[in-house]
């Protein structure tokens, strides 16, 4: 028998193709049931772009347009901020105290709901002001507006969503997420048809009924959750401690936020840009319809990322660096599997996929065009994707919002403006741009983790774990082979350099 102080040194380097393949396996668990979750979100969207190409094309307009804005000043900083708590859940589980699991939830869900009351509603009562001097279109900008102003209820579903799921994918536990997002899916579809085709509401129906259907989504998750127990092991009633101690989840959600904005919006303002290319409808529809294309190869890599997180954020808590970096290895070689498949997606579907959405020949003959370029882009967009996992892991999402901020807007932005603006390239431009800042950030986030020093990251996990909770033992997700207990590490809180 080993004992505690000596029982993974020896075996680190001893690792095998068994080992390979029950990492390959545990990702695999991991990251299929959200693959699912986020296909079944996919085809909601898709609906959703459906029902507003057939109302008309302004109004195929007008509803990315207004998604593209709610992303940037809404959805994209909750789902930044909300991802603050997932190295703070993930390390904590597999160090074996769940009690912080809970207390981070309802310090996350606090946090996101004073942003949406706040800054965030306000910036989208002001859209019209804002978007008149982007579009020069008062019929699409007033679309546009309406759309924004029946989104605002799932500005509270976000707030809550996003931390539950967090808490659950901490824990290896992903199915409740799966079957809320199929039942309200399954809602969505009667409500556009009662709300667009019957009750004729136009884009006001279509944004009434995806918030109804994200509000059924939390309902679902949260009685199952409850209904099945699934929460006792790490859960603890809220309390007065939720309102102290937020210093970890705000030194990893300022950084986690910006990582994703940084991304997020850059793929957003190519829809402004497009406003500012001759025939702004076509060019903006077109965008819309390709920006639903990458959210559905997005799916895959983004899955494969949110699993590797956890797994290596398991494997760090509970003082098993070999194994956090096996995961990171195993997870990256995927990632590049899933480029070279997501490219030839894309190059094959590139005369059908726009006649999906319309009929409209310049829509269909843009979309056909860029299409290639986008299968390109995901050749970075696969690995950088999984790398952003791996960080978040490890509780470093600084380092991942320095990579994006040099590679977006220092070298993607110049080539995007440079190319579809001033030169005169025009759309295809824009998404050259992209590609520019795909690799280039695909590349700096591979260096990261190829360079990390695991045992250094592992304590940096003991520590953050160990911040202001106590020990409570609770058997990891992942055991070794050997099924060995992970010990209670005592270890002064010293915050870490996050």
């Amino acid at each position: 028998m080993m004992g505690g102080g000596e029982r993974n040194e020896p075996q680190r380097p001893q690792l095998t193709v068994t080992d390979v393949v029950k990492e390959t396996t545990s990702l695999f668990n991991l990251a299929f049931p959200m693959v699912i979750t986020d296909l079944i979100r996919y085809s909601r969207s898709i609906i959703s772009m459906l029902f507003l190409g057939h109302v008309g094309d302004s109004e195929l307009a007008a509803g990315p347009l207004a998604i593209a804005y709610a992303n940037i000043t809404g959805y994209s900083v909750l789902s930044g901020l909300a991802l603050g708590m997932e190295p703070l859940c993930s390390q904590a589980f597999g160090a074996g105290r769940p009690k912080l699991l809970s207390v981070t939830l309802h310090r996350c869900v606090l946090f996101l709901l004073l942003c949406s009351l706040l800054p965030i509603s306000s910036l989208w009562f002001n859209i019209s002001n804002i978007l008149t001097y982007v579009v020069q279109d008062p019929k699409i900008t007033s679309m546009a507006h309406t759309y924004l102003m029946f989104s605002l209820p799932d500005l509270f579903t976000n707030s809550l969503i996003h931390p539950i799921r967090i808490y659950l994918r901490a824990q290896g536990i992903t199915h409740p997420v799966t079957l809320a997002s199929f039942a309200g899916t399954c809602l969505h579809l009667p409500m556009n048809f009662l709300l667009v085709t019957k009750l004729q509401l136009g884009v006001a129906g279509v944004a009434a009924a995806s918030a109804a259907s994200n509000f059924l989504t939390l309902v679902v998750v949260v009685v199952y959750i409850w209904a099945r127990g699934l929460h006792v092991p790490t859960w603890t009633a809220p309390s007065r401690e939720c309102l102290t101690g937020w210093g970890p989840l705000l030194r990893l959600a300022g950084p986690s936020c910006v990582s994703v904005c940084l991304e997020w919006w850059w793929y957003e303002i190519m829809f402004f840009l497009c406003g500012r290319l001759m025939d702004p409808k076509a060019t903006v529809a077109s965008m819309g319809v390709l920006i639903q294309t990458t959210s559905f190869i997005y799916v895959f890599p983004s899955s494969l990322g949110f699993a590797v997180s956890t797994r290596v954020g398991n494997e760090l808590g509970a003082n098993r660096p070999n194994l956090a970096k096996l995961s990171a290895k195993v997870a990256v070689a995927l990632a590049f599997f899933m480029a070279l498949s997501a490219a030839a997606f894309a190059f094959g579907v590139r005369g059908v996929w726009g006649r999906m959405f319309t009929n409209d020949e310049k829509i269909v003959r843009l979309t056909s065009l860029a299409l290639p370029i986008v299968g390109l882009c995901e050749l970075g967009n696969c690995p950088q994707t999984v790398a952003c996992g791996v960080l978040r892991g490890s509780a470093r999402p600084s380092t991942a919002a320095n990579v994006n901020l040099g590679a977006f807007y220092l070298v993607g932005m110049p080539v995007a403006v440079g190319l579809g603006l001033w030169i005169g390239v025009g759309f295809n431009g824009l998404w050259i741009g992209l590609l520019s800042a795909q690799i280039c950030c695909a590349g700096l986030l591979l260096c990261v983790v190829g360079t990390t020093d695991w045992d250094s990251q592992a304590k940096r996990a003991q520590a953050l774990s160990c911040a202001g909770c106590e020990v409570i033992p609770l058997p990891p997700p992942g055991s070794d082979s050997e099924g060995e207990e992970v010990q209670p590490y005592i270890i002064i809180p010293v915050p870490p350099n996050i």
